[in-house]
């Protein structure tokens, strides 16, 4: 499996798989036209997810991109989308992925495990399991013992944890607004504003606690990024890891805020393009003051 459909979200391995079925019960036959526009309208959903879902088809050969000219569905691919539909580990892995992530914010998951113990308690088999936490080794959320086994890497395990990360977040966010280094890339502002207005469009049901977090996560890493300052952005980007399993538990449980936060950092992204700085930086610090409370 391509590391694509490893860190895809369920929603855009859901459209993928919808796409697929299409294809292979002949709604979309070799040749057609296949618009994100239309598609989106279709399965009631925005385009970027969408959009995702086209490219991970796109690598299985079931559909492909031509220049200036947009997606078409290949030949034969109705047997290869039912060869996609058939390939249940792409969301087994998904659901292994964020069942651990679930139950180690819920501290029913110990600090070290074995992978037998891991496939016993989910019942997964050992590729998509070794998979899963070589993802996970890769985010800096576990790493490998020595000798055997995994190992849980720290957290925000305590309320004064989660405070004090909020106030270095609160320090550095801010401080990044006002590094003389400071500069804008235009391309990765219009890309972390289209990530959160196609999110505000998208239905209740269809929010899902991970997408938003990379999101959240991408935009506030984006500030450090734009300081210029390589140590504000090291720290900042750390403070995602260790808020990923905590975040993901509150998203869950309904406190999350996801619309009220998106729209938050919309008006932050704006004020940034505006190149207002110190209302970006006003608008981040009550931000960041409120996402404290929850």
């Amino acid at each position: 499996m391509s590391d694509r459909a490893r860190l895809a979200s369920p929603l855009q391995l859901d459209l993928a798989q919808q796409i697929s079925a299409m294809i292979r019960d002949g709604a979309a036959t070799s040749g057609a036209h296949l618009t994100e526009e239309a598609l989106a309208q279709q399965l009631e959903v925005s385009r970027s997810p969408v959009r995702a879902a086209l490219r991970l088809l796109e690598e299985r050969g079931i559909v492909e991109k031509r220049a200036n000219a947009g997606v078409y569905v290949t030949e034969g691919a109705a047997a290869l989308a039912a060869e996609f539909l058939g390939d249940d580990d792409i969301v087994n892995e998904e659901t292994l992925y964020s069942s651990i992530i679930a139950d180690r914010a819920n501290d029913t998951l110990s600090d070290t495990l074995s992978e037998n113990e891991l496939m016993s308690r989910y019942g997964a088999t050992k590729r998509p399991l070794h998979r899963v936490l070589l993802r996970m080794n890769r985010e800096g959320l576990v790493e490998r013992r020595k000798g055997r086994g995994w190992q849980f890497l720290p957290r925000l395990d305590s309320e004064t944890a989660k405070n004090e990360s909020y106030r270095i977040r609160l320090i550095l966010e801010c401080a990044s607004l006002r590094e003389p280094t400071f500069r804008v890339d235009p391309a990765e502002l219009r890309r972390v504003r289209e990530a959160h207005e196609n999110f505000l469009k998208l239905k209740p049901e269809a929010q899902n606690p991970f997408a938003f977090f990379e999101m959240s996560a991408a935009f506030h890493e984006m500030l450090g990024l734009f300081s210029g300052n390589r140590f504000f952005h090291e720290v900042i980007s750390k403070q995602s890891k260790l808020r990923r399993f905590e975040e993901f538990a509150a998203y869950n449980r309904g406190i999350g805020r996801l619309d009220e936060a998106a729209r938050e950092h919309l008006e932050i992204i704006n004020a940034i393009d505006r190149g207002d700085l110190e209302w970006a930086e006003a608008l981040l610090r009550r931000h960041l003051t409120l996402a404290s409370t929850f």
